[in-house]
């Protein structure tokens, strides 16, 4: 028996020092701790309640009746405003009885944060069914009779006898005796604008409420609000409860009995403030998502060029104008109605040549009004270093610039719709704002204004062509194009390894040297891409060559694969090889090889040159050399830079029907320019 009441005695002593804990620290209390709590008296969520129709009666009869307070207490002082009447739903039921509970546990409390917290976890356990939502406008509801009707009757006292007499049944003269109020004005005022500053946050679990009807995907930052409401729940309950009890102080023979607001305030008006953040957020995400989804559709369905780009700035004021580079002045965007636009989208890393491949296209174009060049600046976030940056290079470009896009919609859009990864791209857009060309760099960079107007069709027909390997090499030596026109037979090649490079410039000069080739009247040339010297390799040669290729092969890759598609993409799968060499006939590619097989063919001239007097020379290094890959094996790596655009999930290997492996791999070659495309 002794051990049983020790042990009652643990348990209570416990329980006292638990709850205690609990009160002491009402207002450093955590909001895990407190989701605990309430999360304990809360059954499940009743949607079928109406609680939009009871916050309607709620707000008409707080706002009026603390306007009547601010006009009772400060008089002439106060501004009036107008207070639009709302009106509930026709057959909506009010909850009377669940609100005269409430209103019972809300009735004559003693001060004290413990009794508040105590008499909220009461009402939270009788309003366990309904959603949170729902539980904070009933709480608000049972107050709002009590403190509506209390200054209903002070407003008629003087004017109804009934009115007058109920009154006094409820103390209202008491407070409102011009002696008693002036002495209580303070407390009243701030009794008054808590009950204000705990209306707007109940609002704004409404707000929340109507914005969680919308895809999640939209609003990202709703769930952490969301996730936050029951605890916020809690302490516009509590703050209630304080209110009631201060208004029932106020109203009796002890109105000086102690009862501060001032901690209750704080709370609200910290919650309210965050609340309004959070909402101010949640709403710009879901105007940036409508907007995000109408740009979709403009670019989808044909509209004006123009309304695209206001899409594309987000801008809800008039659109900012753009920059003229010739004039360097502004210009209103009206300049781009109806035109073919050229965007040249970018972020700040980028150089002269970058910019200086589209000088000839703004050339070629500047006395065509149709056309229009735009350079889109992607920034996500401005600093005065970048703004320098953009000054500097904007004063290099002759054509038009947006000064600013939208972070959250327009770059959000280029990224994803236009697979913008970082390396500058340019995307052809018609008057209607319809997508010609994802991506004309490649195009551009190659064929220069052959490609004009660098759509879909002009793709598709250059596409064709089996002289690729002309516009690669144009520009890099004017000798290379003596020898096109020439129609000379040429060696391009090239590597990491210089004694390769040495072994095949020997033996191609051996073989060009040949009596075989000689008698044949065929004309050899070589030209070594990458050479070494004193000075290191030329990487501007290098960055040109290979920056070339790939630009060859993002203007194939997504096509069906043909014999020019799988030359392209296996001469790029040497890349990063010891060794490798291009044959072609003028600019039209014979073949090309991996160090290890096209030397092979090489040295094994003596075995093949009489075969090549019979069927020709070109046929018959062709046949050899694809006898020698059979022989000789070695792994075919094709390195894909995935800034420059949409990259293909599939490759087919460009030696052999199997499908290629995929891996992830990361480069710096700590140089800028095309030059960092080599190791």
């Amino acid at each position: 028996m002794l051990n049983l009441a020790q042990n009652v005695v643990h348990k209570v002593a416990s329980s006292v020092q638990h709850v205690e804990e609990e009160i002491l620290g009402l207002f450093t209390m955590t909001d895990n701790k407190i989701m605990d709590l309430i999360y304990a008296t809360h059954v499940h969520a009743d949607e079928t309640f109406d609680d939009d129709s009871l916050f309607i009666i709620v707000e008409n009869i707080l706002k009026r009746a603390t306007q009547i307070v601010d006009k009772v207490v400060q008089g002439s002082q106060v501004h009036v405003e107008n207070i639009e009447e709302q009106t509930p739903k026709p057959n909506f039921s009010v909850p009377l009885c669940t609100l005269k509970q409430i209103g019972c546990e809300l009735s004559c409390k003693a001060p004290g944060e413990d009794v508040a917290h105590k008499t909220t976890l009461s009402i939270l356990n009788k309003l366990s069914t309904y959603s949170w939502e729902a539980k904070s406008v009933l709480a608000l509801a049972a107050f709002a009779m009590e403190y509506g009707d209390f200054w209903l009757l002070a407003q008629l006292q003087h004017t109804d006898h009934l009115a007058k007499s109920v009154g006094m049944l409820k103390r209202v003269p008491i407070l409102t005796k011009p002696a008693d109020l002036h002495k209580r004005r303070q407390a009243i005022l701030e009794l008054n604008n808590l009950i204000k500053a705990t209306l707007q946050v109940i609002e704004i679990f409404d707000q929340f409420d109507k914005l969680s009807a919308y895809d999640p995907k939209d609003i990202p930052g709703l769930s952490i609000a969301m996730d936050h409401i029951p605890v916020d729940v809690y302490w516009s309950i509590l703050t209630i409860v304080a209110c009631s009890t201060k208004l029932t102080i106020l109203s009796s023979d002890e109105p000086d009995k102690p009862h501060d607001l001032s901690p209750y305030s704080q709370k609200i008006h910290y919650i309210l403030n965050k609340l309004k953040i959070q909402l101010i957020v949640c709403r710009r995400q879901l105007e940036e998502a409508e907007t995000y989804r109408k740009l979709r559709k403009m670019v989808q369905t044909p509209t004006e060029v123009m309304e695209v780009f206001k899409a594309l700035t987000f801008t809800k004021d008039k659109p900012q104008p753009l920059i003229d580079g010739s004039t360097n002045k502004t210009v209103n965007i009206e300049v781009l109605r109806r035109k073919n636009i050229f965007l040249f989208i970018s972020t700040l890393e980028i150089t002269e040549e970058d910019i200086s491949i589209l000088k000839p296209i703004y050339e070629g174009t500047r006395k065509d009004d149709r056309y229009k060049i735009v350079w889109i600046p992607v920034v996500e976030q401005w600093t005065i270093e970048l703004q320098k940056k953009f000054e500097t290079l904007r004063s290099k470009m002759p054509w038009f610039t947006i000064q600013s896009i939208s972070p959250t919609v327009g770059i959000k859009f280029i990224k994803e719709e236009w697979h913008f990864k970082g390396k500058p791209t340019v995307v052809v857009m018609n008057p209607q704002g319809k997508v010609e060309n994802p991506n004309a760099l490649h195009l551009i960079r190659l064929w220069g204004m052959r490609a004009f107007p660098f759509d879909k069709a002009a793709d598709e027909t250059l596409s064709k062509e089996l002289t690729w390997i002309g516009p690669v090499v144009n520009n890099i030596d004017p000798i290379i194009q003596t020898w096109i026109k020439e129609e000379k037979y040429i060696f391009f090649y090239g590597g990491h390894d210089n004694e390769w490079i040495q072994q095949f410039t020997k033996r191609a000069t051996t073989l060009a040297n040949d009596p075989v080739i000689k008698d044949s009247k065929i004309k050899i040339e070589l030209f070594c891409i990458g050479k070494s010297g004193k000075g290191g390799e030329d990487h501007g040669i290098i960055g040109r060559f290979w920056s070339g290729i790939e630009s060859l092969f993002f203007t194939k890759v997504h096509k069906q694969v043909d014999p020019v598609t799988q030359e392209i993409q296996k001469l790029l799968s040497y890349k990063n090889e010891s060794g490798w060499a291009v044959l072609s006939k003028g600019s039209t590619v014979v073949t090309a090889g991996h160090g290890l097989t096209i030397l092979r063919v090489l040295e094994d001239f003596e075995k093949w040159k009489e075969v090549a007097r019979e069927k020709g020379f070109e046929f018959t290094f062709k046949e050899y050399h694809n006898r020698v890959i059979q022989s000789v094996r070695h792994c075919c790596r094709l390195d894909i830079p995935s800034a420059t655009g949409k990259t293909p999930e599939i490759m087919k290997c460009p030696e052999c029907p199997r499908t290629m492996e995929m891996f992830i791999s990361y480069k710096c070659c700590h140089i800028d320019g095309p030059a960092a495309g080599h190791h």
